[in-house]
């Protein structure tokens, strides 16, 4: 393992964190169509930064920093890295910032339609998901952890998480859904709504269980509990984030522009979403490092069945 390898993993993850937030500053703030062009910006590399523009390219150029580090870290991985798996998911990597900036172009030139905004907005979830990965698969608690816990009775530790983590992929979804269905002058579908916070009261019963059977079952082993006992403290936030976002959202159709306190909320709440994804992401990763499945004889599965 190299230590090199494993702190630019970490910085290519911090950069894809940054550049969500980069994203939902350009959504929140009605900045996407500040220019017609791509992958110019009012046909120059770096024009002018006045008004929306200064979001919408700088989103651009963060995009396009992180795709470059993207390269050199898929390079890296093939130089200093041993096991052929991780160098496969670094070119996997690669490939998929490279979607999610023709994605991004997309969107601009078909004017940010729901559907194609809201798949670039999932791939961003994705390549993050694949970033946070990489950074620890290459980390030296990953190395030395050993495969030395058993599942206790009872229902799949394993399982709860990959259901949690598909849970809060299938919200973070439905949210970019949500923000890009409506300008920030209009009214939120109602349907999208209740339906994104029905989303949250089943992602904190799903996530919630997850966590408290970490810490029933393994309440010794901080490999496990660390993520979880974080997950539970981005979720409250988050939560309390998602209240806030609908109540600023509710007043902003009567402001003359997106308000302030409505776009620092807002872009908050996805920032945390993207934190809850990614420390569960981590937790899940680690479960599966950890926790040994026994396999039963086929003569005794046989006698189970009968």
């Amino acid at each position: 393992m190299s230590k090199g390898v494993h702190r630019f993993a970490l910085f290519v993850a911090g950069a894809t964190f940054f550049l969500i937030i980069a994203g939902a500053n350009v959504t929140s703030r009605d900045a996407g169509l500040a220019t017609s062009d791509w992958p110019l910006s009012n046909g120059q590399f770096f024009p002018k930064m006045v008004g929306n523009l200064y979001w919408e390219h700088g989103h651009r150029m963060i995009a396009a920093t992180v795709g470059f580090l993207t390269i050199l870290l898929a390079i890296y991985l093939q130089v200093r890295e041993r096991r052929s798996w991780v160098k496969r998911l670094g070119w996997t990597a690669l490939g998929l910032v490279i979607v999610q900036g023709l994605l991004g172009g997309l969107t601009v030139k078909m004017n940010l339609p729901v559907a194609v905004s809201s798949a670039h907005g999932t791939l961003a979830q994705l390549f993050f998901l694949t970033t946070v990965s990489l950074g620890v698969f290459t980390s030296r608690s990953w190395i030395d952890a050993p495969a030395s816990l058993q599942e206790a009775g009872g229902i799949s530790l394993r399982k709860l998480c990959i259901v949690s983590l598909v849970l809060i992929l299938a919200q973070l979804v439905l949210g970019a859904t949500l923000r890009h269905s409506a300008e920030w002058d209009e009214w939120l579908p109602t349907s999208l709504l209740v339906a994104h916070i029905t989303g949250a009261v089943i992602v904190t019963l799903s996530l919630g269980t997850t966590a408290m059977t970490v810490f029933w079952r393994h309440r010794e082993n901080r490999f496990l509990t660390r993520p979880a006992a974080i997950a539970l403290a981005l979720l409250f936030v988050q939560l309390m984030l998602g209240l806030a976002a609908y109540i600023t959202r509710a007043a902003s159709p009567f402001g003359p522009q997106p308000l302030n306190p409505m776009i620092a909320v807002t872009v908050s709440h996805v920032a945390c979403g993207a934190l809850v994804f990614a420390t569960t992401i981590v937790l899940t990763l680690r479960v599966f490092r950890v926790l040994r499945v026994e396999r039963q004889p086929a003569d005794v599965r046989v006698l189970a069945t009968a």
